[in-house]
Order: structure tokens, then sequence, then C-alpha cells
């Protein structure tokens, strides 16, 4: 399940080049997840049925909006839905039939063949937060992001053991113009990891260069025929598919490259308060969205998506870890597998905004249940915090390190002779104790899921240490991993060929913050 990295090159040989691969730096990366366990499912086939019905009923009569986007509405008509003014009615059955082209799994094919994700089906592929402008760390309090502050959550998820993907825009760098930002994130996590990533979608020429930049890393002809990009599309809800993301879109099902399409769902404000009602707009949202992308191009790779939270009724604030929010997970889970297609959803989700009891409670049970409801592709799956407002270096550590529970629970229960351990239970017998025993030698070191961040210590020894909490132990492995950090090696003409690239797209044009 794991394999081992080793980083590091010395010129000569004999005694200096054995000290040197002694004291080199080595870390595990985990591959992605294969679940041995079942899925947890809520919904019984009445209720998904129901659910189907009333989102047909919905695309149908209702309709969903594309505006400003007059070449999707032509395709739309072309396809034979009912198109008026910017209202889309699509059919009964059309939306389904359109999906049917779909992957059911994709390979994202990473710069490191080693780091290839397969998604869909059983797998399980985890990938850090998305998106917040602020950052948090113990030095320096919240704070405006920064491309060093990007620069470094690249670094923690390339050396982060249970993590398999280098993500998107881990944090919004605020001192980069917002024009020219999707380079700079982009060429980060080429060079500084060679893990997957995701390409950018503020704007469909962002999406066309994220792709030529991938022409030069991958080689043209190998982005065509492969995934190299997953990208994430949200919908305007409730129903309303704006030209930007629709733009980036096109551009990515038009180039081979995967695309999340996910409602951004806030129950009570953008979806209904009931599960099923929410669970019905999240259906007839992604069976628009998805259609859409085969009707750009048949056969595009697509993750069915679905971003949900409640609302606190009385501060209008988003709640996470709730069990309404559970019940669409594990509801929304089902009807991707109905439907065939790889699925978005979880993460390590909470609204506090520091990294204390609350972001545990609700970042656990955001956790459990995205592993439970058969996620394919769990974006935010470590850093995420205050609604998603910042992105936290002490928890992103946190959340890392117990991305290695699921990685444990996923693989069930060994039945093999092994796990039965009927050998260790005759050796012992009856007022025996197991320590000693052939069955703990042989499987001590890997019978139990340890951590490699929390304290477990005795009290005098934690005492000693400085008594720190588990904010203070994440804030010293934050240091110690960037500390250790080593660039992976890259071809030193495809370095230049992206420098190059990055340095005349700035030249371009001028800067921009809007």
């Amino acid at each position: 399940m794991a394999e081992s990295a080793r980083r590091g090159r010395t010129r000569g040989g004999g005694g200096a080049a054995r000290r040197a691969e002694r004291t080199a730096v080595s870390f595990e990366t985990a591959r992605y997840i294969e679940r041995n366990i079942p899925n947890f499912e809520v919904l019984n086939d009445e209720a998904l049925e129901i659910i189907e019905r009333n989102a047909e009923t919905v695309l149908e009569e209702i309709g969903v909006n594309f505006p400003d986007n007059p070449e999707a509405l032509q395709k739309w008509r072309d396809a034979g839905a009912d198109v008026q003014g910017e209202r889309v009615h699509i059919p009964r059955g059309l939306a389904r039939k359109l999906c049917a082209t779909a992957p059911s799994t994709f390979t994202q094919h990473a710069r490191n063949s080693a780091r290839n994700v397969e998604v869909g089906g059983r797998n399980l592929v985890l990938a850090p937060v998305y998106g917040p402008p602020f950052v948090r760390d113990t030095a320096g309090g919240r704070r405006y992001a920064t491309m060093a502050d990007f620069n470094k959550f690249v670094k923690l998820a390339y050396m982060s053991k249970w993590l398999h993907h280098s993500g998107g825009t881990v944090c919004e760098p605020t001192d980069i113009p917002v024009n020219k930002r999707h380079l700079d994130m982009l060429h980060a996590h080429m060079t500084l990891s060679d893990k997957p990533f995701m390409g950018s979608v503020t704007e469909p020429s962002r999406a066309r260069d994220s792709v030529e930049m991938c022409g030069l890393l991958f080689g043209e002809d190998f982005v065509q025929q492969n995934t190299v990009m997953t990208s994430l599309i949200n919908i305007n809800s409730p129903m309303t598919f704006d030209d930007v993301m629709m733009g980036a879109l096109k551009v990515y099902a038009e180039n081979n490259q995967a695309c999340i399409i996910s409602p951004f769902i806030v129950g009570g404000a953008m979806a209904p308060t009931t599960v099923a009602g929410t669970l019905t707009q999240v259906l007839a949202e992604t069976l628009a969205g998805v259609a859409y992308s085969q009707l750009c191009r048949a056969g595009a790779p697509i993750v069915m998506g679905a971003f949900v939270t409640s609302i606190d009724m009385n501060s209008g604030a988003p709640t996470f870890g709730t069990p309404e929010a559970a019940h669409i997970t594990y509801g929304a889970g089902q009807l991707a597998r109905r439907l065939n297609l790889p699925y978005r959803s979880a993460g390590s989700f909470c609204g506090s905004k520091l990294p204390d009891a609350q972001a545990a409670y609700e970042t656990a049970n955001s956790l459990n249940m995205g592993l439970l409801s058969g996620v394919n592709f769990m974006l935010h799956a470590c850093g995420w915090l205050e609604g998603g407002l910042v992105s936290s270096f002490e928890k992103f550590v946190m959340d890392a390190d117990q991305l290695g529970v699921l990685h444990h629970f996923a693989q069930g229960v060994h039945m093999d002779e092994n796990g039965q351990a009927m050998d260790a239970i005759r050796e012992v017998g009856p007022g025996g104790h197991y320590l000693g025993c052939a069955h703990t030698q042989a499987n001590f070191k890997s019978a139990f899921w340890k951590s490699d961040l929390l304290d477990y210590k005795p009290f005098e020894t934690w005492e000693d240490e400085g008594a720190r909490d588990t904010t203070q132990l994440a804030s010293l492995r934050v240091e110690k991993m960037l500390a250790d950090y080593q660039q992976p090696p890259m071809d030193e003409a495809i370095r230049e060929s992206l420098d190059a690239f990055v340095a005349r797209k700035k030249a371009e044009s001028p800067d921009s913050f809007m």
C-alpha cells in the first residue's frame, strides 16, 4: 500500500555516498485508498427513485439557467432541449442519456508515474484544502495568503504520507495579480511536487494556459490522450451555470481533462432545508452539468460532486459535521453510483476559527462520512478552517496525519490465517499475555495505526517536554517538514520551458487585481 521515495543525490562514491544515503530525507507516500469495506447507504430504492423522478421534473418543468452563454444554449438546442431565453428545459431522460458517455473511472497521471491516481470505483483519492483567501499559523495568526504561503502548502502536501494529490488553489496568493496568479500556482505544483494537481477555472483563458503548461510538462500528445489535471467546476446553486465556469469546463472537456461538477449547497439558503429536497436539486444540477460536459466532448472524464453544508438559522453561518450534511452526502453517493459516475464530496470541514476541539469534532465527522459514503475524490481533505475562509498550517498537518485512519479503516478486517491468529491464541492459552508471543513479534510493526503527531507519552514525560498541546506539536511538525523538504528532480529543459512560458504570459498583459 505504500512506496518509499528517497530524495537527494551526491557526487562521488564509497563512504561519502553511503553516508549521504543514510542521511538523505526519506518519506513514504501512500497509494490511493482502495476500499475493502461496504458503503453506508441511507436511502432505500423507493426513496432513490422518488428523488430521481423529481430531479427529472425539475430539469423538464423548471429548467436550469445558462446565462451569457449563447454557445451553450445552441448546444442544448441541438441536443433536443427546449431553450427559452437563457433557461434550458431538458426533456425527461435526455440528461441521463448524455451522462452515459462519461467514464465510470479514469486515471489522473502525475509527472512521477508512481503517484498516478485512479478516480472512481472503490477508490478514494485525498487532496488538500482549496480556495481560502486567508492563512493562519501560530506565528503570524490570521492574515491574507501570499505566494510564499502557497509554496509552503505545496511542499507540505508533497511530503504528507497520506495525501495522494497536490490539489489546486491551496490558498489564494493575494500578493500576485489576479490575472497572473494561476501561472505561479501551476508552476509551483509542477516543480515543487510530483503528485497530481488541479488546473485553473477562474477564466477560460486560464484553463487554456493550464492545458498549455501541461503540454510542456507531459508532452502535448500525452495530454490529449491522457488525463493529467482535475479541476473544480462549481454550479452557482440554485440551478445556474455561469459562463466563466462553463467556459473553463468546455476547455478541459475538449482537451480530455477531468472536471468535478459540483453544486455549492448551503441548505436553507441555496437549497431546501430538507434532505430529500436538497438531494433532488443536487441531482438535477449535476445531471445538467455532466450532460453539458458530454455535449462539449463525449467521453470527457467527469466527477459528480456535492459540496454540502447546513446553515445556522440564527447567524446565517454555514455549519459542518452535522447529521443533515451526512444524510445528504450518503444519499448523493448512492445517486452517483446509480449513474455510474465517480463521486466527490466531504473533507476536513469545520466552522471553527482555530484548530481546536470544535474543529476536531466537526472534521472527524466530515472525514468519516466521506469514507463511508463512497467518495472517490475528496477535496479539502486537510487544512480547512473557518468555513473555508482559512488554510491553516497546523490544521493541515493535523488533518493529514488523521487521514491515515481512513487508509487503515478502509482495509477492512483481514480473515486470512494471520488475521485469525489461532496460533497466537493456542500459544498463549488461558491466563497468559500476548506481548511476547510469536504472532505479536511478527505483527507488532504493522498491527496498529500510529499517529506521527499525537502525544501518547506518560504525563510526567509530557510535562517535562513542555506540556505541549496538539497545535504546538503541529507547529513544530510544520517547521520540521519544511526544513526537511527537498525538491523532486525535474528535467532542466522542461523547467526552463515552464519558466519561459510563465514569464512570457505575465509580460503579455498588465497586472490586474480585479
